[in-house]
């Protein structure tokens, strides 16, 4: 069962953990690359700012975003500002998102997110977990897939294998680590046992990892559609 107060809480950890760590930069670092490609470190922190009120939206029934354009220039506007402001505004709209998360409502509604993609409000501070958990390490500054929880690595295991269940472009797939088990892909073709460290299966899965740390038995590593 979902609870969304104990996600609220992770959220609210992992949000510290991001600000503590980005803290230690200074305005040239946040200028340069970030791990995602053809962003910077700004891109990211503009990005989760961005995001968490877009959440806010979602929670209270609007649209996530005004279209993808919008979003799209509201992250370049906002990438260039310098460490403090970004830090700012990513404290100032986490604080935005977490006051919505407490107000009294029905966490069992459906809401709609990007692309017509509908989900329960109760899943809604998981999701904003992933953003800023993995954000983190995208920023390239020492936290390491390795460094995350384990409970949300297995839970980010959990949903990107749900993600791509019955996906016939994915051959049928058994996933292993850390003593669990889990199954995604199509069902037409021959199995293929993916295996290793959880840190390297979610980093395959996320799009993190090439899946070079990975043992395939069975075949060859499936190659996954983007996220």
């Amino acid at each position: 069962m979902i609870d969304h107060v104990h996600d609220l809480a992770s959220v609210r950890e992992a949000t510290d953990r991001l600000l503590t760590a980005a803290a230690k930069l200074d305005d040239a670092a946040v200028a340069a690359p970030s791990r995602l490609p053809g962003w910077t470190r700004g891109h990211v922190l503009a990005h989760l700012s961005r995001n968490a009120d877009a959440l806010v939206n979602v929670l209270q029934g609007r649209p996530m975003y005004e279209s993808a354009e919008a979003r799209d220039a509201d992250i370049e506007r906002d990438a260039p500002r310098p460490l403090a402001a970004q830090l700012d505004d990513v404290r100032e709209s986490a604080a935005r998102f977490q006051a919505q998360g407490e107000v009294p409502a029905d966490w069992d509604r459906t809401v709609e997110l990007r692309n017509g993609v509908t989900d329960r409000a109760v899943r809604v501070p998981f999701r904003r977990l992933v953003e800023v958990e993995l954000h983190h390490v995208d920023l390239g500054i020492g936290y390491e897939l390795e460094d995350l929880p384990a409970e949300f690595t297995e839970r980010e295991i959990d949903f990107l294998a749900d993600r791509f269940s019955g996906n016939a472009t994915v051959p049928p797939t058994r996933l292993l680590a850390g003593g669990r088990e889990w199954r995604t892909g199509g069902e037409e073709g021959t199995e293929v046992t993916v295996s290793g460290t959880a840190a390297d299966l979610l980093g395959w899965l996320a799009g993190r990892r090439d899946g070079a740390g990975l043992e395939v038995r069975g075949g060859t590593l499936p190659a996954l559609p983007p996220l």
